[in-house]
């Protein structure tokens, strides 16, 4: 296993705790010199609020723990490919790289729907590298909405009755 698929294994380790608590399962681990200084999953349901997902709470925490915004030397690995918001928040944290286990082709922001990462002239640019573990990363998304809409056929028949 390189270093990528180990890094990328522990992004989904968060997704499964996201998995567990009902959360769309992303998963977002920050390395910087070949360590982990931040883990993160979705917690947008739990906390009811829209800018709670993986990859802006591991931006948080790596740098309250760095004391710096700025994360130049640093490489995100996410299970899911970043939103419009996610991917502008890597431009302003200046992240250096990030890591993508499978694309999201209704809402991704990095290659799938639009790239801002790469189409546009901002400031900073961030290097992407994508289908780290695509398989397992799309799995356990897969095995979420399948089950999602199980509970939700459930519950409509169990309100019929």
């Amino acid at each position: 296993m390189n270093m990528q698929e180990k890094f990328m294994k522990l992004a989904l380790k968060e997704a499964e705790k996201a998995y567990n608590k009902k959360e769309i399962p992303v998963g977002a681990i920050i390395v910087k010199d070949g360590k982990v200084i931040a883990r993160a999953h979705n917690l947008k349901e739990l906390k009811n609020d829209t800018t709670k997902h993986a990859e802006l709470l591991a931006i948080q925490k790596a740098s309250k723990k760095l004391g710096c915004w700025r994360l130049e030397d640093c490489e995100m690995y996410v299970t899911l490919e970043p939103c419009s918001m996610c991917a502008g928040a890597l431009i302003q944290s200046r992240i250096k790289k990030v890591y993508i286990g499978t694309m999201d082709y209704k809402t991704g922001a990095c290659g799938s729907v639009l790239n801002l990462l790469a189409d546009y002239k901002f400031n900073h640019s961030v290097e992407i590298e994508t289908g780290v573990l695509a398989e397992e990363c799309e799995k356990i998304l897969k095995e979420f909405f399948k089950t999602l809409r199980v509970e939700k056929k459930n519950i409509k028949e169990r309100n019929k009755d």
